[in-house]
C-alpha cells in the first residue's frame, strides 16, 4: 500500500514536470525509473525535446526582482519536528552505510538532511518566532532540546525498540544536534558523519 501511494505521488510529480516543458527528470531510486519513463513517454512520444511544443510565455520576462522575492510559507513546530526526525534518521542510515533511505513514503538522500539541518540551524541561530501552528513561540536551544528528546522517542516507537538499539540513532542524534547548534554552519553534514566513522571504525572508512 505504501509503495502504491509513493508511485502515485511520483507519477503526479513527473506529470507536472513534463507538462511544464521538461525533457527529462530525476529519479530518487532506480526502481522508479519505469514509472518516470512511462509518464514522459505518454506525453512526449518519440520527440527528443519540447522546445517547439511547450512555450513558457509566463517565464519570458523574469526580472531581477522576481528572483529576489522572499520565499513564502510558515515557520511551524511541525516543521521543526519533521526536520529533526528526518535529519536524525538519515544520519543514522548514512552511518550504517545507506546513502538514501525511505522515510514517510519518500526516498530521502543527503540533500533532504542538509535542508533539515540548515533550516534548524538558521532558526536556532536567529531565534526565529514561529508563525504557523504555535504562533509566538521562539526557537531556542531549550525548545530544540525538548523537540529532539521527544522525536527520538517517536523514532523508537516507529522503528521498534530492537531496531532502535541496534541502529546508530543515538550517535546520529549527537551529530545532528552539534550540526544544528554550531556557532557557524558546517559546510556539509556528511563530513561530520564521515569523521565519526574514521574515528570509530577506521577499517570501514577505508572502503568509502
Amino acid at each position: 500500500m505504501a509503495n502504491e501511494l509513493a508511485l502515485v505521488l511520483v507519477r503526479k510529480d513527473k506529470l507536472r514536470e513534463v507538462k511544464a516543458g521538461h525533457d527529462g527528470t530525476w529519479a530518487a531510486h532506480p526502481a522508479l525509473i519505469p514509472a518516470c519513463m512511462e509518464v514522459f513517454d505518454n506525453i512526449m512520444g518519440n520527440v527528443p525535446n519540447q522546445i517547439e511544443t511547450v512555450k513558457r510565455e509566463d517565464a519570458a520576462n523574469i526580472t531581477e526582482q522576481d528572483l529576489l522575492q522572499t520565499p513564502g510559507g510558515g515557520r511551524t513546530m511541525k516543521g521543526l519536528r519533521l526536520n529533526t526526525r528526518v535529519g536524525i534518521q538519515y544520519v543514522a542510515a548514512w552511518l550504517s552505510g545507506s546513502g538514501s533511505v525511505p522515510l514517510y513514503n519518500l526516498m530521502e538522500d543527503a540533500a533532504t538532511a542538509e535542508i533539515s539541518r540548515v533550516q534548524n540551524w538558521q532558526w536556532l541561530k536567529y531565534g526565529v518566532e514561529l508563525n504557523g501552528d504555535e504562533v509566538g513561540v521562539r526557537v531556542n536551544r531549550e525548545l530544540f532540546g525538548r523537540v529532539v528528546e521527544e522525536e527520538m522517542k517517536r523514532i523508537e516507537e516507529e522503528v521498534g525498540t530492537e531496531k532502535f538499539k541496534k541502529g546508530k540513532y543515538k550517535e546520529a542524534c549527537k551529530i545532528f544536534i552539534r550540526q544544528c547548534t554550531s556557532p557557524t554552519l558546517d559546510d556539509f553534514l556528511t563530513l561530520d558523519a564521515y569523521n565519526y566513522i574514521v574515528l570509530h571504525h577506521p577499517r570501514e572508512s577505508s572502503k568509502l
